[in-house]
């Protein structure tokens, strides 16, 4: 059986790489501690998982080219948070924790510095 050689990703998945790894960079500069990355499940997938002290925080991560359609940060629709928070859910249920959680978003736009929203969104039922 042949190998098949390992061909480089296309252009806006490694960009996205790329910019995933700009933020945890970022994140763990300023304190932030990597727990998880690309977790995946059937709901979806969670961008970073990190602590910040005893706060599991929740990171998704968006780039934009530009500001044409609102940038990165308007790019976290209701929709886009109820799959995260639904994905959460599914990652508390396979790693037991007792740390309060926050959702945090990662937004760079161009090349803009990264814009880091604390508590970007909350749900209820996660304490």
């Amino acid at each position: 059986m042949a190998l098949i050689p390992n061909r480089d990703k296309p252009p806006h998945l490694a960009k996205g790489s790329a910019t995933e790894e700009q933020a945890c960079q970022f994140l763990i500069s300023q304190g932030l501690k990597l727990v998880d990355r690309n977790f995946r499940c059937p709901i979806g997938e969670l961008d970073l998982v990190m602590l910040d002290g005893k706060t599991l925080v929740i990171i998704e991560v968006r780039y934009r080219k530009n500001n044409r359609y609102g940038g990165a940060e308007a790019s976290i629709t209701r929709q886009k948070q109820a799959k995260i928070i639904a994905a959460t859910h599914y990652y508390l249920t396979q790693h037991k924790t007792g740390a309060s959680i926050r959702f945090d978003v990662v937004a760079i736009t161009g090349d803009n510095p990264v814009n880091w929203i604390k508590n970007a969104f909350q749900t209820e039922w996660i304490s």
